[in-house]
């Protein structure tokens, strides 16, 4: 008994030494000591458009919980129904069209018309929305969408996965299940995909069943059921549609556009999953030599208090700053959209991890709590970023509302070692907020106009 109980013992030993060498390990993978401006890895060229992947095994990505890709989507491209294990966020960077969501349990809301003649079947589907350029969309794990381009001109989206998101139990590397057609087909005679992006970009789930059994669970001769698992259909995640699509949709935005609440309860059926954040008129911070930064949180948009994420919508004009700042509660991941910035990010060592500029098209990092400062260069800056909270806070450094005039001037003068008036000087010094011209570039009248 004695040594049976010594035999735990030792073996509990060994594994409380294992779990804690591994939390320590995690930990030092994730000191974020240096960091890049990173761009897509690879892409997947498709009928209708393609998909650009951002490598999701990135060291900073694993250990912010977060992966990314870029969809273009063709005039009359369709991106095939698909669910994804994690939460995912959508931003619009260019284009229009519109997208359906099925959502379990919720009544099928939108209903055709039958043809004059009663020759088409009338068709009951749940809900379709427009989106246009600036919208976030939100996606929840395991919900199926689809996007369509009715528009004049490719449609761009960038897409963050969460993937430490409570939804996902399944793995830190996103995986997209396609509903139907015939994802990887367009893969024959394209590079080889890597292991990891096989995991990332999936094919039909229904190719997992014999056509028999599909043709027997919808009722149907079995030449459709091999239809239904993937076969003699069009190939690609994206897929062009040779007439216009017709299905009911509203045919206006039908969305409030300016962030206010209607006070009305949502339920999983009625949620709005869209929002646009690219009007000048809603901006929380405005500067008219400087910029605006225009923020998405919960209370502009409530289905993000359940995926706790958020986002910020920022515009700097030419050689304009944002002051240094750090976010108190959440990892930011900035996508540049427009021009370039430097951009400086320092950790807690007072060691600067990141200084580059980060051109149209990067993504750059910052984690929680490091401090970060942003000057846009010539053609000034314009950019997304996506947070992994629902309500991100922000600390200024400098100007208005900032630490420093936080800060007592005996503070100041004391650790500085200089005398209050210069501690007081230096504390007022700046009375703009978080964005400025610094005083070298005031007498430059060029501004960076957005598109």
């Amino acid at each position: 008994m004695g040594f049976k109980l010594c035999l735990i013992s030792l073996i509990s030993l060994i594994f409380l030494h294992g779990c804690i060498a591994t939390r320590l390990q995690d930990q030092q993978e994730c000191n974020f000591d240096r960091l890049t401006a990173m761009q897509p890895a690879t892409s997947i060229e498709a009928e209708g458009g393609k998909t650009e992947f951002w490598s999701p095994d990135t060291k900073p990505f694993r250990c912010a919980g977060v992966a990314f890709l870029k969809h273009t989507i063709r005039r009359q491209g369709l991106l095939v129904p698909s669910y994804v294990n994690s939460v995912l966020m959508v931003f619009v960077e260019e284009g229009r069209g519109f997208y359906g969501v099925v959502l379990p349990g919720c009544p099928e809301t939108f209903q055709s018309p039958q043809d004059q003649k009663g020759e088409r079947m009338r068709d009951r589907h749940q809900k379709i929305e427009n989106f246009k350029k600036g919208d976030v969309l939100i996606f929840k794990a395991g919900i199926t969408h689809w996007m369509y381009n009715n528009g004049d001109q490719d449609i761009k989206l960038v897409v963050m996965f969460d993937t430490t998101n409570r939804a996902n139990q399944l793995d830190s590397i996103p995986q997209r299940f396609y509903v139907l057609g015939n994802p990887q087909g367009q893969m024959q005679g394209q590079q080889q995909q890597q292991p990891l992006m096989q995991q990332f970009h999936g094919d039909s789930i229904l190719k997992g069943f014999d056509a028999e059994s599909l043709s027997a669970a919808f009722k149907v001769n079995q030449e459709m059921g091999r239809r239904v698992r993937g076969e003699n259909v069009k190939q690609g995640h994206i897929i062009t549609v040779q007439k216009e699509l017709q299905v009911e949709r509203p045919q206006k935005q039908s969305q409030p556009e300016d962030r206010q609440d209607n006070g009305i309860e949502e339920t999983s059926c009625s949620e709005n999953l869209r929002i646009n954040i690219d009007k000048m008129d809603i901006a929380d911070i405005f500067n008219p030599q400087a910029g605006q930064i225009t923020s998405l949180n919960s209370h502009h948009l409530p289905i993000l208090s359940q995926v706790k994420l958020s986002a910020e919508r920022g515009l700097l004009r030419k050689n304009a700053m944002m002051a240094p700042h750090w976010v108190l509660n959440a990892h930011t991941i900035i996508y540049s959209t427009d021009g370039e910035a430097r951009i400086q990010i320092a950790n807690n060592q007072g060691k600067q991890v990141f200084d580059d500029r980060v051109q149209q098209g990067q993504l750059v990092l910052v984690p929680q709590n490091f401090a970060v400062m942003i000057q846009a260069g010539n053609q000034g800056f314009r950019w997304i970023s996506f947070k992994t909270n629902d309500n991100a806070m922000i600390t200024p450094i400098a100007g208005r509302n900032s630490v420093f005039r936080g800060l007592p001037v005996s503070i100041l003068a004391n650790i500085l070692q200089i005398s209050e008036e210069q501690a007081s000087k230096l504390k007022y010094s700046n009375a703009e907020t978080i964005l400025f011209v610094p005083p070298q570039q005031r007498s430059q009248g060029e501004r960076f106009t957005s598109a």
